[in-house]
């Protein structure tokens, strides 16, 4: 494995989480840790991404974004990495492919909040997505009625695990995806930066 790249052997099961981080903050982290217990995964990827391809303003320098996302997560089985920028992907579609190809026998998961999954249908590939690797989708109890009534969900419907199987999630043959209620911390990105507290030229 190329150098600063994570390392990973077959029959690893990595849940991966995609975004801006900007900046990461604990809400990033809870789910992170009850994705981590509720499918079982082995480890979870933050995947910093260069930019959001959705948002028309661009976030702050990578090495600030990489900085503050480890110093909120730190745990041993959670990785924060920069490969989106090292293999020079900037779609989710595209950074799977390539981590298939890169990481053979790794069973990979996407990670999600239910707030990206009644947008997901915007997404480029989107169906390719869900038809590349499971997917895990997290919300808060009560939070996710767009989700579920979402253009993605309705479309994959065929295809949803209960719950209760989300622990095999990971084993499953895509197109497979779960819905799991977590308890969640009422925060975002965008608050953080509107409070004053993170600002993208540093």
């Amino acid at each position: 494995m190329r150098t600063g790249f994570p390392k990973a052997t077959a029959g690893m099961r990595i849940g991966l989480l995609g975004g801006s981080f900007d900046p990461a903050h604990e809400g990033h982290a809870h789910i992170t840790r009850q994705a981590l217990k509720r499918f079982r995964l082995d480890r979870v990827w933050w995947l910093v991404s260069p930019g959001n391809p959705l948002k028309p303003e661009g976030p702050a320098p990578m090495a600030r974004r990489i900085a503050a996302a480890r110093a909120v997560m730190d745990h041993p089985r959670v990785i924060v990495t920069d490969i989106e920028a090292r293999i020079g992907t900037h779609y989710t579609a595209e950074t799977l492919a390539r981590l298939g190809a890169l990481y053979p026998g790794v069973s990979f998961l996407w990670l999600m909040g239910a707030d990206n999954l009644a947008t997901f249908h915007r997404w480029d590939r989107w169906r390719s997505i869900l038809g590349t690797v499971p997917v895990g989708v997290l919300a808060r109890p009560g939070q996710g009625v767009a989700a579920r009534r979402s253009k993605a969900a309705v479309a994959y419907a065929p295809y949803q695990l209960r719950g209760r199987y989300s622990p095999c999630l990971a084993s499953r043959r895509a197109p497979a995806w779960c819905f799991v209620n977590v308890p969640m911390i009422d925060i975002s990105s965008s608050e953080i930066r509107a409070r004053g507290d993170w600002h993208r030229d540093g």
